[in-house]
Parts: C-alpha cells; sequence; structure tokens
C-alpha cells in the first residue's frame, strides 16, 4: 500500500466550528472523491498522550493500493481540487498542513 499522511495545525477558537464543517462536509469528500483512493481515514486529534497538548488538530490518511494508483489519482481534476481547497483553507483559517508519503510495513 501507499500512503500520505496529512497533520493539520489548530485552528483559532473562534474559527474551529467553521474548520470542522468546512472539513469534514467539503475537503474530506473531495479527498474521498479521488478515483483510486482506496481509504481516507480522519482523526480529530483532542488530547496528546499523558495529557500534554495535542501537535495536531487533524490528521489525515489517505490510502491507495501502490504508488502508481496514487500518480493516477495526482492527474486528475480531483486532485487539483483537493489541493485547491487545502490552500483555501490554509489562508482563510491560517493553518498549516504538513504532509509526507511512504508504503505500508
Amino acid at each position: 500500500m501507499f500512503q500520505l499522511v496529512a497533520l493539520w495545525s489548530a485552528p483559532k477558537p473562534e474559527d474551529r466550528a467553521a474548520f470542522e464543517d468546512h472539513y469534514l462536509n467539503v475537503h474530506a469528500v473531495k479527498a474521498r472523491s479521488l478515483h483510486n483512493v482506496g481509504r481516507v481515514e480522519t482523526i480529530l486529534i483532542d488530547e496528546g498522550l499523558e495529557g500534554g497538548a495535542p501537535a495536531w488538530h487533524r490528521v489525515a490518511i489517505m490510502t491507495w493500493p501502490d504508488r502508481t494508483a496514487f500518480e493516477r489519482d495526482e492527474k486528475t481534476p480531483e486532485w487539483l481540487a483537493v489541493r485547491e481547497d487545502a490552500g483555501q483553507m490554509i489562508a482563510r483559517f491560517g493553518v498549516s498542513l504538513t504532509s509526507s508519503m511512504g508504503r505500508d510495513g
């Protein structure tokens, strides 16, 4: 499997509800519309380890059968829409997005 991990920083407290609404009802929907993605898992991080502050607000793990399937999705209008929406979220909510990719196992 080939996976992409996206780590979102926390929005300002006053923007949290709007961020969550957009993330769940727009951004995640766009991510799930990719033709070759097998799974999109999203996690709302609300606590850190052993009572510490969480390092991230949202984590998404997107899974493809292999890198070739990911690369096919990268060339689609749906991928462009996911990327553009992420940029709009960064600008609108003042959050950061850190992403990395790799193979399972």
